[in-house]
């Protein structure tokens, strides 16, 4: 008999095209989100969008409602508001001004070369600006506002419809110099191409990016019909309110009691009154490499309950956690043995207006009081190092600083050297951003933690490293480590999480018991993360833990559930479930929308609506995303392949061939389009695309199958051995290794098909076309006992329905 789905294409599609849209999980960071890709060449295969009319962008407003500006503390609180008011806080963003500029800047004295572009800043004069020269001649750019302050200074000027840009070109506070902004965000290394950003590119955009922690009571008034922001604050910088919620209440309360004599009602968030996850929690939005999943959070509220964390799937860490790119501290904080005990806040180190209480040098190691008394009381055991020599304060050790876009932070996670790591993963360590002397290299520092520590504190980190840097490779040789530290009830849950996201490519299903146990994680990142994955194993067991996960105590599990259930039928749920169902997906709705102006919400919206088979809603959703990030592929993608399911096939190629119009080695375009082309009968350009997917993409186990399949009937020999590839590649997908089988059987190779058909029947005892080749073989090589002896057990393990087949095939071995 032929492969089942394996002769004509659209059998062989439509089982394998929908597994082919790229699902992007888009994480935005506290500050800009950096992401890189080529421009789009022209409109979407939708036709052109016109532009709408330029909108100027709202300035500082009055403050509204129950908010009353930080000029309201001061009659109370002088003191504190004086500190407040000149913190990297409060000056987090400010209006550019000649005053600015004679007292944090120096002139630039030469142009920038950007591309075919020169810039530079202009900062002398009443009218401070940019100037661009390039092949379109001469152009001035406004500079309205200064951003940060800490390390670099960043700078906005006003553009089309109501766009707050940062401006091409930034300056360093320390160096006292001018760069180029979008280069010094390129990751350095060789293991992530990149490439700048144009600085007109939308995720450079305040309104878009970087507005959230800049300024106060900010309301972006962004209209999704004409991408258009009527953005409005009330300060710039980080205000009281930010912190502390609306003080209206509490001015009127304060005014309007007896001198001497508090209200019994503050009207107002104290500090004093929160706990410590509280006070962290608050910190943590500004401060983490997130995605909002709300717009309505307030201080004191949980975290998980208004935003997603990005751990070490993303590659801006390394593999040990440390940082390479830029992660904005919270989720190296959640690593940190210290916040883990439950007892530190970032108030115990950090003022409100985000001073380090302990820069003083004799002061320095009083941060870790009072919980390491003995090691600050005598460091030197320590340390090993000589006190007020570095490396003598704690935090030179456990919170080494590195850099990236010429930005100094602090690792938050406070774990000790691991030079060890340095060897196996190339991330930074304390030791060595001291001790620079070529002899003085990692060996020599791994050595000498060795001599002063006998118990191996490294192995833990390499262990868990070494888990994350073989799932990133996709290396499942180590998969029965990685579910051992799953079902270790001591797991970190940044690296538990890290794993379990990364696990979502692992094609073997020993994954799934270990996944749906961590449903019931103490840690809601980890539980979001998993029932995310389960997504791709809806069986009943997995239906039934997802459920209960729709019900879980944090937003952010409930919409995870909620999202990996859409393809699950309602119908089959009891009426309390499909309650229960219903509130986590209208959660998980409002949470893509929470972000309107973003491309990937209304992408990820399409692919939700696409598994619960509201078609022309999903179409509608990868359109605007599309219309919002013209160069993005995977909107374009997935458009094309529920346009293929509404019987629009032409409509679906245009789409296609647009996407490789913007990236013409995109595997997952190349694929589908090879896929439809191939129903047309056009073989010859499906296989030139189903080959160019395998070169961008040589692990696309659907690819090489197809092209397998394609060439099977005049090329034999090749066909087989992209067929052998495919099975290599995903050994657990049974028609892969049954194609393969057919085809060995075809060109003579049967033992090779029988080891290949006896380890599929091992593996998918149900799969029942494997058990009719392999009878069909011995029987044709009158091995008439292992024919029924397969036969037979094909009775045992497949469905009443299919006995009766398998009973005749057994009377046809016997004599006649």
């Amino acid at each position: 008999m032929p492969p089942r789905n394996g002769r004509t294409f659209r059998q062989v599609r439509l089982l394998v095209t929908l597994a082919a849209a790229v699902a992007v999980a888009c994480i935005a960071g506290g500050a800009v989100w950096f992401w890189c890709s080529r421009k789009a060449e022209g409109p979407t295969a939708w036709g052109p969008q016109t532009p709408p009319d330029a909108a100027t962008v709202t300035h500082p407003v009055s403050p509204r409602g129950d908010y009353s500006g930080s000029v309201s503390c001061r009659e109370c609180h002088e003191r504190f508001y004086e500190l407040w008011s000149t913190s990297h806080h409060g000056l987090a963003m400010q209006p550019f001004t000649s005053e600015f500029a004679n007292e944090q800047l120096v002139a630039q004295q030469a142009d920038i070369s950007i591309g075919d572009c020169r810039y530079r800043a202009v900062t002398e004069g009443e009218k401070p600006v940019v100037v661009e020269v390039g092949p379109g001649g001469r152009s001035e750019y406004t500079i309205e506002h200064a951003m940060g302050g800490k390390n670099v200074y960043y700078f906005l000027t006003p553009l089309e419809r109501g766009r707050l840009q940062v401006l091409p070109v930034a300056f360093d506070v320390r160096r006292k110099e001018w760069f180029d902004t979008a280069a010094s965000m390129v990751r350095h290394a060789a293991a992530l191409p990149d490439e700048p950003l144009h600085w007109k590119d939308s995720l450079l955009t305040f309104n878009t990016a970087c507005y959230s922690c800049h300024v106060s009571q900010l309301s972006t008034n962004y209209d999704l019909n004409t991408d258009t922001y009527y953005t409005e604050w009330a300060e710039p910088g980080v205000n009281c309110e930010t912190c502390h919620g609306p003080c209206a209440e509490h001015v009127r309360v304060c005014q309007e009691a007896p001198d001497g004599k508090a209200p019994d009602d503050l009207k107002i968030i104290r500090y004093g009154d929160l706990s410590v996850r509280q006070i962290n929690d608050t910190c943590a939005p500004c401060h983490a490499k997130m995605r909002s999943l709300t717009t309505t959070f307030t201080p004191g509220e949980r975290y998980f309950d208004h935003y997603g964390l990005a751990t070490l799937e993303d590659r801006d860490f390394y593999p040990d956690g440390r940082d390479l790119g830029e992660n904005y501290t919270y989720t190296t904080w959640r690593m940190s043995p210290c916040a883990k005990s439950g007892k530190l806040s970032c108030t115990h180190c950090h003022t409100s207006s985000g001073r380090y209480r302990f820069a003083k040098l004799e002061l320095a190691n009083n941060a870790c009081l009072p919980c390491h008394e003995q090691h600050v009381a005598d460091p030197t055991p320590h340390t090993h190092h000589e006190p007020g020599t570095p490396g003598s304060r704690c935090i030179d050790c456990h919170m080494p600083k590195t850099v990236f876009g010429r930005m100094q932070r602090s690792d938050h996670s406070m774990l000790p050297p691991t030079p060890a790591a340095t060897i196996a993963f190339d991330s930074p360590n304390a030791c060595n951003l001291c001790h620079t002397k070529p002899e003085e290299d990692a060996a020599w520092a791994d050595q000498a933690v060795r001599q002063w520590h006998e118990d191996d504190y490294q192995a833990p980190v390499l262990h868990r490293a070494s888990l994350i840097a073989a799932a990133r490779k996709r290396d499942w040789t180590k998969l029965p480590d990685m579910l051992d530290y799953l079902n270790d009830k001591d797991h970190d849950e940044v690296f538990a999480t890290s794993l379990i996201r990364l696990l979502a490519a692992c094609p073997d299903d020993r994954k799934w018991p270990a996944l749906r146990k961590a449903l019931n994680d103490a840690s809601p990142l980890a539980r979001s993360a998993a029932a995310a994955v389960l997504e791709f194993d809806l069986t009943e067991k997995t239906v039934r833990a997802l459920l209960e996960a729709a019900g879980d105590d944090y937003r952010l599990v409930r919409i995870r559930a909620a999202g990996a259930l859409a393809a699950h039928p309602r119908e089959r749920l009891s009426a309390k479930e499909q309650r229960r169902l219903q509130r986590a997906s209208a959660e998980f709705e409002a949470s893509l929308l929470a972000r309107p102006d973003n491309w990937a919400a209304h992408y990820n919206l399409g692919n939700y609506y696409t598994s619960r088979g509201r078609l022309r809603q999903a179409v509608e959703c990868f359109r605007v995303a599309s219309r919002l990030r013209p160069d993005a592929v995977p909107p374009l993608v997935n458009a094309s392949l529920v346009h293929a399911r509404l019987g629009q096939t032409p409509t679906a190629e245009k789409l296609l061939r647009t996407a490789l119009r913007i990236d013409p080695a995109n595997a997952e375009a190349n694929f589908n389009l090879a896929l439809l082309l191939a129903e047309a009968g056009n073989l010859r350009e499906a296989e030139m695309r189903l080959r160019t997917a395998l070169r961008t993409a040589p692990d696309l186990d659907k690819a090489a199958y197809n092209l397998g399949v394609l060439l099977a009937s005049n090329r034999i020999e090749e066909a087989i051995e992209w067929l052998r590839k495919a099975h290599g590649l995903r050994p657990d997908e049974p028609k892969y290794g049954y194609t393969l089988a057919f085809y060995l059987n075809q060109s003579g190779a049967d033992d090779e098909a029988c080891s290949i058909l006896q380890a599929v029947i091992k593996r998918r005892p149900a799969y029942a076309d494997a058990y009719g080749l392999l009878g069909m073989i011995y029987k044709r090589q009158k091995q008439v006992e292992e024919a029924a002896a397969v036969y037979r057990l094909a009775i045992g393990n497949l469905p009443p329905r299919l006995h009766d087949q398998f009973r005749a095939r057994l009377r046809s071995l016997q004599p006649r």
